[in-house]
């Protein structure tokens, strides 16, 4: 059975319809922190384009998954030791 929903979305001016299985609420929240940041980051780079914007926000985004990642990791090697 495939459990996939559509979601519509408006991030930044541009309106989606986003696919998958995650609820409505974890969508808008997603929706809302994305929108979030991109308004922060136009609000700190003047003359920014969306698309500049948008790049930013994944770079920080992938970077802090990946200091995330490594915390687990560390977290799951102090775990394994004991």
């Amino acid at each position: 059975m495939d459990n996939k929903k559509r979601f519509k979305a408006k991030i930044g001016n541009k309106d989606f319809t986003l696919i998958g299985t995650s609820s409505e609420e974890h969508m808008t929240a997603v929706t809302k922190i994305l929108n979030d940041e991109l308004n922060k980051i136009k609000g700190q780079v003047s003359r920014i384009s969306d698309e500049d914007a948008a790049i930013l926000l994944a770079f920080n985004a992938i970077s802090d998954q990946l200091d995330k990642q490594l915390e687990l990791d560390e977290l799951r090697k102090k775990v394994s030791e004991k």
